[in-house]
């Protein structure tokens, strides 16, 4: 099942696929994991007209199944699969 970035919740199991577009043909890339943190960050990057007058950012934390710990920035080309629905009390 599709979801969009903002329904993530730490415990879920989700796959993450990102698309980087390229005039000769876009690159893809998938990661599956755990979710273990969310956040919405800002940058050092300054942007104006934005909230503190910085670029910012939504990560995901995720963790792979052979432990390795991953940080995902999702943007609008990012697709969120839900593998697994996050437990209850998660």
């Amino acid at each position: 099942m599709l979801i969009s970035p903002d329904q993530l919740k730490p415990g879920q199991r989700v796959r993450i696929e990102h698309t980087i577009e390229r005039r000769e043909q876009d690159w893809k890339l998938a990661v599956e994991g755990t979710v273990e943190r969310v956040e919405f960050q800002k940058t050092g990057s300054w942007y104006a007209h934005s909230k503190d007058n910085r670029f910012w950012l939504f990560r995901v934390r995720l963790r792979k199944d052979d432990g390795e710990l991953s940080l995902l920035n999702l943007d609008e080309l990012s697709r969120v699969e839900l593998l697994q629905d996050a437990p209850a009390g998660a």
